[in-house]
């Protein structure tokens, strides 16, 4: 069972090329075991569109490193801050996507504008609050995870499957290690819609609750609470 999650996670981080989904190597696809005890993650050491499953690196719920012969991802820590946090998730990845990013260096939610953002994601994405002088020394990636939590606290998170880490870049998850790649490539998407309607019309107004409903349960069937 864990081969087969090797592979899973092993091919979701070539997505990550494939896609333009990233263009420095600080970026990585996790996938966490079905009884949630352990999840795999790629090698800090070995470019995304290199990786071979055995490259991977599982890390127990603890925060340790029980098999691999690489160091893992640096954001590994804040995929295991997620897992813990959201239980239905069950894939978790980070990029440097070109306009995601953009906004989370402009320290900018995501407005949900249109129709194509509605099906993807139940309302904007949330934007974490900036670390502290304490934070980022003490322990940066970790500190992420939370800030991301805290901002996402009053949404279902499969609902609205992404967050902006302020001044860092975006997160997306899913039900898995493939759906968490294809839910960061709707988000670079809708980023970059965003980005062209602020340039038309800075006032724009965003999407109706009622509307986006109608979207979101287009494509899932069923609006959350």
């Amino acid at each position: 069972m864990l081969d087969d999650l090797k592979e899973a996670v092993c091919q979701a981080n070539h997505q990550l090329v494939a896609r333009g989904l990233i263009s420095m190597p600080w970026a990585g696809v996790s996938g966490i075991t079905d009884n949630r005890n352990a999840f795999v993650i790629n090698a800090a050491d070995v470019a995304c569109d290199r990786l071979r499953p055995t490259n991977m690196v599982v890390i127990d719920m603890e925060g340790n490193v029980v098999e691999g012969d690489h160091p893992p991802a640096t954001c590994a820590p804040t995929h295991l801050i997620l897992y813990k946090a959201f239980e239905q998730v069950g894939g978790v990845v980070n990029t440097q996507s070109p306009k995601a990013t953009a906004f989370a260096q402009a320290r900018r939610v995501i407005p949900c504008f249109g129709s194509a953002h509605a099906r993807y994601f139940h309302g904007p994405i949330p934007l974490t609050r900036p670390p502290n002088k304490r934070e980022p020394t003490e322990a940066y990636e970790a500190y992420t995870g939370y800030s991301i939590v805290e901002c996402s606290k009053d949404r279902d998170p499969l609902a609205t499957p992404a967050a902006l880490a302020a001044g860092q870049g975006p997160f997306a998850w899913g039900r898995h290690a493939m759906d968490a790649v294809d839910n960061a490539a709707a988000l670079e998407a809708v980023a970059s819609m965003a980005v062209d309607t602020f340039l038309l019309d800075d006032r724009t107004a965003t999407l109706e609750r009622y509307v986006i409903d109608v979207h979101y349960q287009l494509r899932h069937g069923a609006v959350p609470p």
